[in-house]
């Protein structure tokens, strides 16, 4: 069976380091917070302004001016720290977030990505995730690995207009782990259940051994 939020989270979480700064991205990303390994201590930041976020709260822990960029309510930890956009940028910018996991619209086998916006859509902006692939050190994308029409997500080459060029690293979709590698998508890990030939008729990308 694909995975599906939860697991495909639950499997981004295995990518963090111990002692490393993350930022989650908004969507499936920001659940990774509720699955990081015990024994691992990262810290997570948010580019609105916050070093050290806590799980999702319960409903008895719900505070309305605590959240995160994609605005969800969060809570904090004993070594959480507030600051103003242009120091988290400035974090964000001067390399020091380790890992970066984010949602997209499109991936293309040399790792450009595809996630701020559909053409003919109202858009807010551009939010971070530019900043985000381009000054952080590693960029892991969580995405389902079709769209609603059911055409796929991996693709040769982006149609979307895009975030940024040959920054991805890692893929992990509904189906499993893809690695941007030297002449198309390396297939680390399946989900259990899915086979090569379903993986196959779900990809455009070059899919290499």
């Amino acid at each position: 069976m694909p995975w599906d939020r939860n697991q495909m989270a639950a499997r981004a979480a295995q990518e963090l380091e111990d002692g490393t700064y993350v930022n989650l991205g908004i969507g499936i990303p920001t659940l990774v917070s509720n699955y990081i390994p015990e024994g691992v201590d990262v810290t997570l930041q948010s580019e609105n302004g916050m070093l050290g976020m806590g799980p999702f709260p319960t409903e008895d822990e719900i505070d309305a001016d605590l959240i995160n960029a994609g605005k969800q309510t969060i809570t904090e930890l004993d070594r959480t720290s507030y600051f103003n956009s242009a120091d988290s940028f400035a974090m964000i910018r001067g390399g020091h977030i380790a890992l970066s996991i984010l949602g997209a619209m499109e991936v293309s086998e040399t790792g450009d990505l595809a996630n701020w916006m559909i053409p003919g859509r109202l858009v807010k902006g551009m939010g971070g995730a530019m900043d985000l692939v381009a000054g952080v050190k590693r960029v892991v994308i969580i995405m389902d690995h079709t769209n609603k029409a059911g055409e796929t997500k991996l693709l040769k080459a982006c149609t979307l207009p895009l975030t940024g060029k040959a920054v991805v690293d890692r893929v992990i979709s509904n189906l499993g782990v893809f690695d941007i590698a030297e002449g198309g998508l390396k297939v680390v890990e399946l989900a259990d259940g899915v086979t090569m030939d379903e993986v196959r008729e779900k990809t455009d990308a070059t899919l290499v051994e």
